[in-house]
């Protein structure tokens, strides 16, 4: 059994996609980033960078539970553990870690500053808002370009694109228009589609409400440091 530790968020999406395409039984654990769980000294033990997603996986490697943190690093360990969505070949096997490490270092951090200045930041900075909106049109290109040559990002469908479509479902607040990217938007409809990329996608969608000071602090503020 897997126990995920999770939130409405892109990061943990990938997750939930994981777990149901390989068909692994799972448990949720909800983390309320908004109230501060991610500080309690329990949770820290498993994730040292008070970040979701974690798993603690309660057959691990030689039969003992392991947790493992940090989004690509679990969609690794699954594809490992699974045999699935990851192959064994080194020249196939290196694609997808290619676009998957795309996705962990340009795709999440770059539209997810999109997200925080275009829909989070309490002082609007034009600068801020251009540099990061142009940024994900960049990467929106990146995408379109690689899917034009090839049906999902590294050839077969794989953790690499598991990763990349929950940040691609917000392309509205990124400011992205998906009638630009044909070949990005052939792929966001035939992952879509999918069953296992469905089941839990509205449960864990990430809603912009109201926030509150005491969710800034816990989100952005200086909690982040103070709770260490």
């Amino acid at each position: 059994m897997i126990e995920l530790y999770t939130s409405a968020t892109p990061n943990g999406q990938k997750i939930h996609i994981m777990l149901e395409e390989a068909g692994l039984p799972y448990r949720l654990h909800w983390v309320d980033l908004r109230k501060g769980e991610q500080f309690d000294p329990e949770f820290l033990k498993i994730s040292p960078n008070n970040k979701i997603p974690v798993i603690l996986d309660r057959d691990g490697p030689g039969g003992e539970p392991f947790s493992v943190f940090e989004s690509g690093a679990i969609l690794i360990y699954l594809a490992e553990k699974t045999g699935k969505f990851l192959p064994a070949e080194p020249r196939a096997r290196t694609r997808v870690l290619e676009w998957l490490m795309f996705q962990v270092g340009g795709v999440g951090p770059m539209l997810g500053q999109a997200h925080h200045f275009r829909a989070y930041a309490r002082e609007k900075i034009p600068y801020a808002i251009e540099r990061y909106t142009n940024e994900g049109a960049r990467i929106y290109r990146v995408l379109d370009k690689r899917l034009s040559e090839q049906e999902y990002l590294a050839g077969d469908y794989s953790i690499a694109d598991m990763a990349v479509f929950p940040w691609i479902r917000l392309h509205e607040r990124q400011g992205q228009d998906m009638a630009d990217h044909p070949h990005l938007s052939r792929w966001f409809d035939a992952l879509e589609a999918r069953p296992a990329v469905a089941k839990d996608m509205e449960k864990t969608k990430d809603v912009v409400g109201t926030i509150t000071d005491e969710m800034w602090d816990n989100l952005w503020g200086k909690k982040q440091f103070e709770r260490r």
